[in-house]
């Protein structure tokens, strides 16, 4: 069973404090100010599920206003993106100077690196998803621009998320590992979908000609991720194109070609360290497989981008 945290498990004069540690602890450095009610009590809990690279949970409580603060900011490291997807009461997400409004359903990002508030006036329920900032910052160009703004949960990408996040969540115990990454990444698809949809996403069409490049170059990339020569170079030479003409083509991309390269070793590892035929071969030798050639920057960059270690991934990943 997935774990829930509760301020029953404590006196009701020691609940706020409890609360604000509970959320430090499952999302990042807050404060949390309760708004008082008639009977001066506090509730709230948080049940966490784990996926591959994806933090879910589901917040119920009281009204309440939650701040992170450049103080919060300056004294951590925490560098992830959070998505509130309202499934009951109403709340504010507040950060870049915009307010978005979420309903039932509604959903809004924002990031940890700059200072934010959540608002809420009356009893409320969010789904929280959380997941490392580069990973994000690798699908999404100007991230800046689409915090705190509210997608619609009743249409478009929006609504698929929230059908996929409620049959997520009568699921998720009966999860295999591998169903398990494959359900996270297409939560994030999903998630990027909708904010693609904000006018602060809309990016000039590429032309059938780049589209057609780009599209050569990624294909090309994805079948010789094992080769630790790959580069810009070489691929450029593999399909008689100039360097130059490589990055052109990747300008309109949230990632210069060679990071991309970097991003899908690491999304290929991901995989085979979940895949149980390969339970058995060291975490050194999958990433050697995958193209890397040093040991302590693959462990580096897999940390970056998913948040844990290799070996913690596949342990926390592993059946029980």
């Amino acid at each position: 069973m997935t774990p829930l945290l509760s301020t029953d498990a404590v006196p009701r004069d020691q609940r706020l404090a409890y609360w604000t540690d509970m959320i430090c602890n499952v999302y990042v450095q807050l404060e949390c100010d309760a708004v008082r009610t008639g009977d001066g009590d506090f509730e709230g809990s948080i049940r966490q599920h784990a996926l591959p690279g994806l933090g879910m949970s589901v917040v119920t409580s009281r009204a309440q206003k939650v701040m992170r603060t450049p103080g919060h900011i300056a004294a951590s490291s925490d560098d992830c993106f959070l998505v509130s997807i309202q499934a009951r009461g109403q709340g504010v997400v507040r950060q870049d100077g915009r307010d978005a409004v979420l309903g039932a359903g509604d959903f809004a990002l924002y990031d940890s690196t700059r200072p934010y508030q959540l608002l809420f006036d009356q009893p409320f329920e969010q789904i929280v998803l959380k997941l490392p900032g580069e990973r994000l910052r690798s699908e999404l160009r100007d991230t800046e621009a689409l915090t705190a703004t509210t997608v619609s949960g009743r249409e478009g990408a929006g609504h698929l998320l929230l059908g996929m996040i409620r049959t997520l969540r009568e699921d998720f115990d009966a999860l295999q590992p591998a169903s398990a990454l494959a359900v996270a990444h297409g939560v994030q698809n999903i998630l990027v979908a909708g904010l693609q949809t904000l006018p602060a996403a809309h990016a000039p069409a590429l032309s059938k000609l780049t589209a057609y490049h780009l599209g050569r170059v990624k294909q090309r990339i994805d079948e010789q991720l094992a080769d630790p020569t790959l580069s810009v170079g070489t691929l450029a030479a593999q399909l008689g194109m100039s360097v130059s003409h490589v990055h052109r083509v990747f300008k309109s991309e949230p990632l210069t070609p060679s990071q991309y390269i970097w991003e899908r070793r690491l999304d290929a590892c991901s995989r085979d360290l979940l895949e149980p035929r390969l339970a058995g071969r060291p975490v050194g030798e999958i990433a050697y497989g995958r193209g890397f050639n040093d040991a302590a920057h693959f462990s580096r960059a897999f940390r970056e981008r998913f948040g844990c270690s290799p070996r913690e991934w596949r342990q926390q990943r592993s059946p029980q």
